[in-house]
């Protein structure tokens, strides 16, 4: 099955696409193959997989692992479809505060790949999503932090207007008090 990447307005973050076959039954797609990945230059070594289930609504992120713990993400949409959406977080990158989105759903079965350095969020288009990770790093619970969704610096396109959110996106950090506390930041 043939893989092929996109680029997108922000270093190192790409669209995966691998062709598939669906028939009448349903359809088959090797999600991932090491040797291909190589190739493509894209990461090889993953360490965990995750998986998340939301209802529609939801928005989860804009979440981050800073430097004591780095971590990049392959993100899927097995079931449903949402609008997933990354930032660069990168103290000094020329793209730093920027973001890009892309609609993953189990139609077109796309990914998208999130380097170290750079949040990740998404919001439920469908009735319910589920999501899958497949993750560069280990999940380290003091290394975690959260971007304001609605930072008005980041401008984010968000499909959805109020959307259910958990206590900790509620108390996302300003993407100028992020910049303030450079303390394990990543830098460009």
């Amino acid at each position: 099955m043939r893989t092929t990447i996109t680029t997108t307005p922000l270093e190192g973050v790409v669209i995966v696409e691998i062709d598939y076959f669906r028939d009448e039954r349903g359809f088959f797609i090797e999600t991932y193959r090491r040797s291909v990945f190589a190739d493509l230059g894209l990461p090889t070594d993953f360490v965990q997989d995750n998986h998340s289930r939301s209802r529609r609504g939801v928005l989860r992120g804009i979440h981050y692992q800073d430097e004591r713990a780095p971590m990049g993400k392959l993100v899927r949409c097995t079931r449903g479809a949402v609008w997933d959406v990354v930032v660069d977080l990168r103290l000094g990158a020329p793209t730093f505060g920027q973001w890009t989105a892309v609609q993953l759903d189990d139609e077109t079965l796309r990914q998208i790949y999130v380097p170290v350095g750079f949040g990740h969020a998404f919001a439920v288009l469908s009735d319910v999503a589920d999501i899958e990770y497949r993750c560069t790093g280990y999940y380290v619970p003091e290394a975690e932090g959260t971007v304001a969704w609605n930072d008005p610096e980041l401008a984010i396109d968000w499909p959805i207007e109020s959307p259910i959110l958990s206590l900790r996106d509620q108390r996302g950090q300003s993407l100028a008090a992020y910049r303030a506390q450079p303390a394990f930041r990543y830098r460009a």
